[in-house]
């Protein structure tokens, strides 16, 4: 191995210590995506017990659980799982077993689609009233944003019971806290509107609620947006605000990512192949504003990209999706002399959506350890991916209509 890939091995091998004192063992992350492997009632499934225990097998420093709701009632998809008292906690801590295998953490992200809770099973509300092209929802009450709190320290508690080993907050991806955090979505004249501080103020509510159910050394982590993506939309300037907000809470991880799920919004993962990690400039600028750790999101498909990122001391560490998608065993490869990168599949003239729904079919392979045999087109796999999602419509509205 030539001295650039001992340097690599050795950058992403390093353990990262976070401030409530727990230690992750290298520095490579298996982002949080909506993996849609829930049974529809928001509980887990083997499939989805098998796919994060073998990215735990696959060296993963640990390994995020997208969207797991701590609501029924505001849901991204009926794919998702809900972590509140009434779930199945026995199935929840096989998956929080599994996923710790080999020593790697499995922490859920803790979120709430709020305006863009899918339609067919909820009422969406958003930080405030919106009907535009392809969105509406209602705007919440003070009662409504005032009961967020309890409700993520609820599913917090019950996630360090299950077994988890943290938990992140979801605050991007044009989900409620990031909708909170828009001024493209929030109109509000009240404490939670107008500058960002006050824009901020629930985040850190939530944060605070959080840090009182699950005690001091437990970790806490957020995902935030360096940018919407959207005309009127969160800044980076806003975003570095939060950031230094951020710095006087006690999250212990803050997860750099971008872009929204607004209907007609160009996403940032949504083509065939990235042109390279995105947000590093932010990511960079952030690091200056916080001492707390900073993981950059998206973009990664190279060892290289990931460790000059670590080497130049834009991010403490990378976190990857698709990457670990192609390879649930991408850590260990990355961490190995020989090294090796996944190859990206190039699409050609794939339906909107097809690419997404073709990884998210992919998870699905990687559960039942088959994806040896996984042969969709991105078009098989919207097919797929949309029955299957109509499927559990129905259960979830049986479940908790």
């Amino acid at each position: 191995m030539n001295k650039i890939g001992n340097d690599a091995k050795t950058l992403l091998g390093q353990p990262l210590d976070l401030p409530c004192g727990v230690s992750l063992k290298n520095r490579i992350v298996k982002s949080a995506m909506s993996d849609a492997l829930g049974d529809g009632a928001g509980n887990p499934t083997e499939a989805q017990m098998r796919l994060y225990e073998r990215w735990a097998e696959g060296g993963a420093a640990l390994s995020l659980i997208g969207e797991v709701q701590t609501s029924p009632h505001y849901p991204e998809k009926p794919g998702n799982l809900v972590l509140t008292p009434n779930a199945d906690l026995a199935a929840l801590t096989a998956l929080a077993t599994r996923g710790s295998a080999n020593g790697s953490h499995i922490w859920p992200q803790l979120g709430h689609a709020g305006a863009l809770a899918h339609a067919p099973i909820s009422d969406p509300k958003g930080p405030s009233a919106l009907d535009v092209e392809g969105l509406r929802c209602d705007g919440m009450s003070l009662e409504d944003i005032q009961e967020l709190p309890q409700l993520y320290a609820q599913a917090a508690g019950l996630a360090k019971k299950v077994g988890f080993g943290g938990v992140q907050i979801h605050a991007g991806h044009g989900f409620l806290f990031s909708q909170f955090l828009s001024p493209l979505f929030n109109h509000r004249t009240d404490a939670y509107g107008g500058t960002v501080e006050r824009r901020f103020r629930i985040v850190e509510e939530v944060i605070e609620a959080v840090r009182r159910a699950v005690g001091l050394a437990y970790p806490i982590g957020i995902r935030i947006n360096a940018t919407d993506k959207l005309e009127g939309g969160l800044t980076a300037v806003d975003a570095l605000r939060v950031v230094q907000l951020l710095d006087k809470t006690s999250v212990d991880l803050i997860d750099i990512s971008g872009g929204t799920y607004f209907p007609g919004a160009t996403s940032s993962s949504e083509g065939g192949s990235s042109s390279g990690p995105y947000f590093i400039d932010f990511a960079r600028q952030a690091k200056k504003t916080t001492s707390i750790p900073i993981m950059l999101t998206g973009g990664f498909e190279t060892r290289d990209q990931a460790s000059k990122v670590l080497a130049e001391g834009s991010a403490d560490t990378i976190s990857l999706a698709r990457a670990m998608v192609l390879n649930a065993s991408l850590a260990k490869t990355w961490l190995s002399d020989a090294g090796g990168d996944p190859d990206f599949p190039k699409f050609d003239v794939p339906p909107r959506g097809g690419v997404t729904a073709w990884y998210s079919m992919r998870l699905t392979a990687l559960g039942e350890d088959r994806e040896e045999q996984f042969a969709l087109t991105p078009s098989e796999a919207l097919e797929a991916y949309d029955a299957r999602d109509a499927q559990r419509c129905e259960i979830w509205r049986n479940r908790f209509s």
